[in-house]
């Protein structure tokens, strides 16, 4: 019979199959939350989310934004005395939010994650432009305009190109990342 893990443990599990590095080791210093450039936009520091993955409040961890507005830049886990990869608990939290298709109403990251993968299977690659429709409706007319402004800058200086380049063999790219990602047909 099947025994239904902790939360924490669920986590931990993810991140040792990456990783390695188990949040069981954090001491709680602080360091990952003075390190973090993202941090005033996080509802939870990294510590206090890994303070809520160890007291198995999952609901907590759900609903938060934290793993979301993370930057991945790495510094919380370069700066780690304990070792942990936050980096990589933060893409944990997120691989197990999409799989478990838990995540709070109104977050921007799932939906642009979903049309990022979408996007890879379909065509191979990634293509700013249609990526961009994910997101800019959600924001406010003059934001759109500077994307815009932007987008139209890099065109010119050509940095991103007006249609999106062809991938050599495609179905065996998609046969590869269908391997890596469970999800379905393409659409």
């Amino acid at each position: 019979m099947a025994v239904e893990l902790a939360f924490h443990n669920e986590i931990e599990n993810i991140m040792y199959a990456s990783h390695g590095n188990p949040i069981k080791d954090c001491i709680q210093c602080g360091t990952c939350a003075g390190s973090c450039p993202a941090i005033e936009f996080m509802d939870h520091s990294p510590r206090e989310l890994i303070g809520l993955i160890r007291a198995d409040m999952k609901e907590d961890v759900l609903e938060s934004n934290t793993y979301w507005t993370c930057a991945s830049c790495y510094q919380c886990t370069v700066r780690c005395p304990a070792g942990i990869d936050i980096a990589g608990m933060m893409y944990a939290l997120k691989r197990y939010t999409m799989w478990k298709g838990q995540y709070k109403e109104g977050l921007l990251g799932p939906e642009f994650s979903k049309a990022f993968v979408k996007m890879i299977v379909n065509s191979g690659r990634s293509f700013e432009p249609i990526l961009a429709a994910t997101y800019l409706p959600k924001y406010s007319a003059a934001d759109i305009l500077q994307e815009g402004l932007i987008a139209s800058g890099l065109l010119l200086k050509g940095k991103m190109p007006l249609l999106p380049r062809k991938v050599k063999r495609l179905k065996k790219v998609q046969k590869m990342v269908r391997r890596v990602i469970p999800i379905g047909e393409t659409e």
